[in-house]
């Protein structure tokens, strides 16, 4: 929809390499991906430092940046690749709802609404296991953001920082209050741009190309401008 997809490659921790990774039962796979390579292969890619950007979910967050997607009430689910993953991209986002469990939102005249507020809190005092450390990504200076539909928080010299909030959420009641923490708020505290509410936005393909081509540490299998990685967890 946002026309900007030649200038990324997508890739997944099973071997693909472009196309799109598909989801649910067949995660790991990719339709009309441009290569498929052995999947030790792809976890020295990674473990090199290979990714511009690693883009992942994360089912509990805390202050200090922390996430966990490995253990939960005491059942293991593992880690799969997300530790190698996340270690070693110059870049981190983890991407997911704010709470979960019912949640249901509606977007209205470019405004978010929460109708339902989802049961649990994802965002808690203290993760029941560290799948990834913010204190280790704040030691080697890696850029971390946490996007929700409603917030943007940031990892600022080891604490979670909230930077963004969406057009239509009330500070306290849906963010501060659904929190287990209070986070450090930016000065610089805005609203996400009110278009990507929108049904189109049409501004990721022109973000994309202001910042130019950037240098990878691995060859890309076309013009690309960002190596990036899907990983459903």
């Amino acid at each position: 929809m946002e026309g900007a997809a030649d200038q990324l490659s997508l890739t997944t921790e099973l071997g693909t390499i472009g196309g799109v990774p598909a989801g649910g039962e067949n995660f790991g796979m990719s339709y009309n991906a441009q290569a498929f390579v052995d999947q030790q292969a792809q976890f020295d890619w990674y473990d090199g430092g290979g990714l511009d950007h690693a883009f992942l979910g994360a089912a509990e967050v805390d202050s200090n940046g922390n996430v966990n997607v490995s253990k939960f009430h005491g059942r293991i689910a593992g880690c799969g690749g997300f530790i190698n993953i996340t270690q070693n991209a110059k870049k981190v986002v983890f991407c997911g709802s704010f709470t979960t469990g019912g949640l249901e939102v509606a977007v209205e005249d470019a405004k978010l609404t929460v109708k339902q507020e989802g049961k649990a809190k994802k965002y808690v005092k203290k993760v029941e296991q560290v799948t990834f450390s913010g204190a280790y990504a704040a030691t080697t200076k890696q850029p971390v953001l946490y996007i929700t539909e409603r917030a943007v928080f940031e990892l600022q010299d080891g604490q979670i920082t909230l930077i963004e909030i969406a057009p239509g959420i009330d500070l306290q009641r849906d963010i501060l209050g659904q929190m287990e923490f209070t986070p450090h708020i930016s000065p610089k505290l805005k609203l996400m741009p009110s278009g990507i509410f929108q049904q189109s936005w049409g501004e990721l393909r022109r973000i994309i190309e202001s910042k130019g081509p950037k240098a990878t540490a691995a060859p890309t299998l076309s013009d690309t401008s960002e190596l990036l990685v899907c990983h459903e967890h």
